[in-house]
């Protein structure tokens, strides 16, 4: 069996160059980060000013109040570094107070769910420490198309429309900012303004210091201040969640000022003689790293995702991973185990010729796993969850995604997320609200990942790099649990099978729903498998003979996939994006 040929015709060219590539999720984002490299700037130049912008392009899918996880590697470097963009719990956020609220989960939308905001803190630490211009340079694209207006795309208008009752009835501070002059829903391509987070970027490009780092971290300093003293003033008033109840948020300004982002070493494992770099156990990547290092050994044949008998391999390899996420996964814990030779080949031998219907998490070195609340029905709520693929297989948006590579070789990964338009009330000195990512933490003292104040919850956010001696490649894709899901084949077929980028992430994809959901309500689909049409019939049947519930999503519907890369042996650079959604672009030279 020869493993299935990449797509006859490209939606697009996969870039090549020498001077400097980027690509995200939206088209203006990666025409800024371009404009930065023109200009002079380096890719830690480039990505903040382009990830400042993703707040305004796509509102729906990320926010200043909202969380990062990124993965980069200065050229010189030896080994990628992680950006820790992901703040922790407050000090009230305790299992005793939700469960004192009449709370059995952290609920999916409101101020009650908020970690401490960490995206805005790490994008300024990266660009200190790795960056060259001055922070008013590269923030004056965002405070232009804050003042100036970006087109609402289509997906952020929807989002938009569907809390729309939810602004008006509750939300008032979000139906000023979101809502037209009628109090309706903005049309698609409508101009979108937000003059208050404009003044707010101005007052840090503004900030005063002796050098260059100095001016940045008291930026930094006015950014926490800010945010801690409107956030907790704000949010402590009553509100709507998604419980249909009204709380209080816990969250404090002392929370938010004693936060700092930060750098730490990540994970890896060799597959197919590469090395694949994710970060830690706050997050959902070693995962990957788990499935990767399952499959390792197997057949090409077996790696082939557009086959039935490697859809189906690939879909059960994952159900084993995830289960071990959410049973062992959490801010502190050790992956070591998880990625053990013994304990992946006792995995590997788990998975049989039928799809499994019971939620398998290991025990390695003797560890039982928590075992999470099964739920196989959830309810659907305004502003709740991250907005990412339903369980039917509609694509509701998702999160954002930037890459970007340098002609000195210079590369970075970032996966920005949180503080949606719809995770909770618009505060309305800063014209933005807080994120809800508490919502994957468990109200139980003895999960991995239960909520602890000055614990982080454990995200879905999960950048990729893949190295190869000069070789350097950045990936990611917004998605919530779908987000390693979506990476695994595309890094078979780019290591295995031979692809290009560009063919990798316009091939036919597909994930598991066999899993428990990390977002409210927090749901589990046994055996549920989503799948492109254009994944064939011979392989959705073959799924579905072998116990797979497979949801068909239409032909153009799964992932949003970018990436960059570097030979540095060479020079060569070069970028691929993903059309699904219309919106994603890569572009350079």
């Amino acid at each position: 069996m020869t493993y299935t040929p990449p797509p006859a015709t490209l939606t697009r060219p996969q870039l090549t160059g020498s001077f400097g590539m980027a690509a995200s999720t939206h088209h203006t984002a990666t025409a800024v980060a371009q404009s930065v490299l023109e200009r002079g700037g380096n890719a830690f130049d480039a990505v903040v000013a382009g990830g400042f912008v993703l707040h305004l392009v796509e509102p729906h899918l990320n926010g200043p109040g909202g969380d990062l996880v990124g993965l980069f590697q200065p050229t010189d470097a030896a080994a990628p570094v992680v950006l820790m963009g992901q703040g922790p719990a407050p000090r009230g956020a305790t299992i005793a107070h939700f469960r004192a609220e009449g709370l059995d989960l952290v609920p999916g939308a409101g101020g009650l769910a908020a970690a401490v905001p960490g995206a805005v803190d790490a994008w300024l630490l990266l660009l200190r420490d790795h960056g060259t211009w001055e922070l008013a340079d590269v923030l004056r694209y965002a405070v232009d198309a804050a003042r100036g207006g970006v087109p609402l795309l289509p997906q952020a208008a929807a989002v938009i429309a569907r809390v729309t009752d939810l602004f008006r009835d509750h939300w008032r501070s979000s139906a000023e900012l979101w809502l037209d002059a009628d109090g309706e829903p903005p049309a698609a391509g409508a101009l979108h303004r937000n003059p208050r987070y404009a003044d707010l970027l101005e007052r840090l490009g503004a900030a005063e210091g002796t050098d260059r780092a100095a001016r940045i971290d008291a930026a930094r300093e006015v950014w926490k201040r800010t945010v801690g003293e409107a956030a907790s003033a704000f949010l402590s008033v009553p509100h709507r969640h998604s419980t249909g109840g009204d709380h209080a948020a816990v969250i404090t300004a002392d929370d938010v000022t004693s936060f700092s982002a930060g750098y730490e070493e990540p994970l890896s494992v060799p597959f197919r003689g590469r090395t694949v770099v994710k970060a830690g156990t706050w997050t959902q990547g070693p995962a990957l790293l788990q499935a990767l290092a399952m499959l390792e050994p197997l057949p090409d044949e077996q790696l082939d995702p557009a086959t039935a008998v490697g859809a189906h391999t690939q879909i059960e390899t994952l159900k084993l991973a995830l289960a071990d996420r959410d049973g062992h996964f959490g801010d502190g814990a050790d992956a070591a185990p998880l990625l053990a030779a013994d304990y992946v080949a006792a995995r590997r031998a788990l998975i049989g010729p039928e799809a499994s219907r019971t939620w398998r998490a290991g025990a390695p070195g003797g560890r039982e796993p928590y075992r999470p609340p099964l739920r196989t029905a959830g309810a659907d709520a305004a502003g709740t969850g991250e907005p990412t693929v339903a369980r039917s297989g509609e694509t509701r948006g998702d999160t954002c995604h930037i890459d970007v590579v340098d002609r000195w070789g210079n590369i970075a990964s970032v996966t920005p997320s949180g503080g949606w338009l719809q995770s909770s009330p618009t505060i309305p000195e800063l014209g933005f609200c807080l994120g809800t990512r508490l919502q994957m933490c468990w109200l139980d003292e003895s999960a991995p990942s239960a909520l602890r104040p000055g614990f982080r919850p454990r995200t879905t956010l999960s950048p990729t790099m893949i190295l190869d001696g000069d070789t350097r490649i950045a990936l990611g894709t917004p998605g919530g649990d779908q987000q390693d899901q979506w990476q695994l084949p595309m890094i078979l077929r780019m290591l295995v099978g031979g692809y290009t980028a560009q063919e990798a992430i316009d091939a036919p994809t597909l994930h598991t729903t066999a899993m428990v959901d990390s977002f409210w309500p927090r749901g589990w689909t046994p055996a549920g498998v989503v799948a492109e049409d254009r994944l064939g019939e011979a392989a959705l049947a073959g799924l579905v003979a072998r116990g797979h519930d497979v949801v068909r999503a239409g032909d153009w519907s799964l992932g949003r996939l970018s990436a960059v890369g570097v030979d540095r042996a060479t020079g060569t650079l070069w970028a691929a994006a993903n059309p699904r959604g219309a919106a994603g672009y890569a572009a350079g030279r």
